[in-house]
């Protein structure tokens, strides 16, 4: 399921009104709408259709989940957070709504955890996935959350996948008031597009060139669920998935949330470790991502990381083409106590007593939660 509109047009109109409500309207997903042609639009042209819009009823659906992003339930705006801050919380929340909305397994998962763990449910992280080209990269992706406090990090590099990637650390780990819980770390990668072959290059190139600026909207995008360059066809889709999944995924989802990852070590019930989860997530019939094994494990011990296979979806191409596609997954994430600090009781441990960052090995067998091989994959 995916949250989809009926034009464009209605798309750019609903932009301004994301800041004061989430989108209640779904359909199934068909193909993303493209924001490329904001800069064309007048501010009259915008403003009028934002008085019709404005006497439509547009509701929130009402959520049972309890999440670190909250409660999703008759929120307009939160009257404990000012300004910048409620801006932020209601634009991260959008991005969420989307995700989960295109994703029904990790809707699915985010109700059966909560079911039995019964307490709020944690982000450790979002991931995104960017083109490294023309503006399109990290820094697209970044600056939103660095506007708002979050401290640029350590990067990873994965050679063989040629990519690379950031993560960033929000301004407090234990205290934010990010509805209720911590704020995530945010994970961004990047596509190395100059070290793809001249035909992908032209196809990636194609599409990002044709619209001047595009890339300032990638936070808008990803809280819209568009793209922020043209529908793309489908000969230009399967030439970069000869070459790149991730390539290939990331021209027809663009700036929305790649995964979100659920804090196993903040969940209070017998699954709060991740072994646990996996087995329970498992005998509920969802497939676990098996790269390198279900568990991955970081060299020091210390980051346990496992994901569910992407769901898929019909896309509907440019040139009248519809094909199967990968959309998202959810990730599980324990990170476990410093050797330093083990002496605490649990009571007194708090995020930045557990190992933080992310590791390679982990990362590069994560990723391949979108390839085919992990979604056609038979479960024995």
């Amino acid at each position: 399921m995916s949250l989809i509109y009926d034009g464009c047009m209605e798309a750019a109109v609903r932009a301004p009104a994301m800041f004061i409500s989430l989108f209640s309207p779904t359909k199934s997903f068909n193909s993303l709408p493209s924001l490329s042609f904001l800069p064309q639009l007048s501010s009259r042209s915008i403003i009028s259709s934002s008085k019709v819009l404005s006497h439509r009823s547009i509701s929130l659906q009402s959520h049972s989940r309890a999440m670190a992003v909250g409660s999703q339930t008759n929120m307009i705006v939160d009257t404990s957070a000012k300004g910048a801050e409620s801006l932020f919380r209601l634009a991260v929340r959008s991005m969420e709504k989307v995700y989960l909305d295109r994703n029904p397994t990790a809707k699915a998962v985010l109700d059966l955890v909560l079911s039995v763990d019964g307490n709020q449910i944690c982000y450790d992280h979002f991931a995104f996935r960017t083109f490294g080209v023309d503006g399109y990269g990290i820094d697209s992706v970044a600056k939103f959350f660095l506007d708002f406090g979050y401290t640029m990090m350590e990067e990873l590099r994965f050679p063989a996948k040629k990519l690379k990637a950031l993560w960033f650390a929000p301004p407090n780990y234990d205290n934010g008031s990010y509805f209720g819980g911590p704020l995530p770390r945010i994970f961004v990668s990047e596509l190395l597009v100059d070290e793809m072959s001249p035909q992908s290059q032209a196809v990636i190139k194609k599409y990002v060139k044709n619209f001047r600026n595009a890339n300032r909207y990638a936070a808008l995008a990803s809280t819209l669920g568009c793209l922020t360059w043209e529908i793309p066809s489908y000969s230009d889709y399967q030439q970069l998935a000869r070459e790149s999944e991730y390539a290939a995924w990331t021209l027809v989802n663009g700036f929305t949330v790649n995964h979100v990852t659920i804090s196993v070590h903040r969940l209070k019930s017998q699954i709060g470790n991740i072994k646990s989860l996996n087995q329970f997530i498992d005998d509920q019939g969802f497939k676990l991502n098996s790269e390198g094994g279900i568990l991955k494990v970081s060299p020091d011990g210390l980051l346990l990381q496992s994901s569910t296979v992407a769901d898929s979806t019909i896309f509907n191409f440019s040139d009248g083409v519809s094909e199967s596609v990968p959309c998202s997954y959810i990730e599980f994430a324990e990170r476990l106590v410093l050797p330093q600090y083990t002496k605490l009781t649990n009571e007194e441990i708090k995020e930045f007593h557990r190992r933080d960052g992310f590791e390679v090995g982990n990362a590069d067998k994560i990723f391949e939660s979108t390839s085919m091989d992990q979604i056609t994959r038979k479960v024995a």
